[in-house]
């Protein structure tokens, strides 16, 4: 296998291939996760994310499925500064440049008593340990002559990282717009075959008193004498 064939391994490794950093309840630092969780009532639930100096942090959320659909949402520092707070909503998107610490950001639904919430949310990551990425320069010698330039060789691939980042970041939040307007839609089916099943008992018992009352009218009181 030759040179420039090796380093173009090592370079899919490096940038595809990362490493999630130590911690628990972090999420791996590859650009972009997302979770969908169920959210009983009266309760709340947080996360943590590990984040670095520089780097930016992207939270959108949505309600999917339950009753208003709406949740309280608040952003917090690693210095336990409230960042973003948010009541009774059913989506949002927050960016916000950080530091050195585990950010925490919850979904409080204490407000509810009987309704749960089924909520989807995706974290993106920005500017997370790039430096990983220069490791392949160290195999590069003096004597090395490659017909094309290696910044640009990870220059493209970058680039073709950062679009398909992207087109599933778009497919996610298309999936979840199909899922909650689809738990809206059968919300509304039930609620339509409820009411029309209470509208068609209401017409039969109409109707028996109709058929009633018209017979009472016809019938002869008058009692026979002998």
């Amino acid at each position: 296998m030759g040179t420039a064939s090796r380093l173009l391994l090592l370079l899919l490794h490096n940038l595809l291939l990362l490493p999630p950093p130590p911690g628990a309840f972090g999420f791996a630092p590859s650009l972009d996760s997302d979770f969908t969780f169920t959210l009983p009532a009266g309760r709340k639930e947080c996360f943590f994310q590990t984040m670095r100096q520089g780097a930016s942090l992207e939270v959108e959320y949505q309600v999917l499925d339950g009753a208003g659909l709406d949740v309280d949402f608040y952003l917090e520092s690693p210095r336990g500064e409230i960042l973003v707070f948010h009541q009774r909503k059913s989506d949002g998107v927050h960016t916000v440049e950080t530091e050195d610490g585990d950010y925490m950001f919850c979904f409080d639904n204490t407000f509810s008593t009987i309704s749960e919430k089924m909520i989807f949310f995706e974290l993106i990551l920005d500017n997370m340990g790039e430096g990983e990425q220069e490791d392949w320069k160290k195999y590069i010698t003096g004597t090395d002559m490659l017909d094309m330039k290696l910044e640009d060789i990870l220059e493209s691939i970058n680039s073709v990282k950062a679009r398909l980042s992207k087109s599933l970041q778009i497919q996610t939040l298309l999936r979840a717009f199909e899922a909650r307007d689809r738990n809206i839609q059968e919300s509304n089916f039930d609620r339509v075959n409820f009411w029309s099943m209470v509208n068609l008992g209401i017409m039969v018992v109409v109707s028996a008193v109709q058929v009633y009352l018209l017979k009472s009218l016809f019938e002869d009181k008058r009692k026979s004498r002998t």
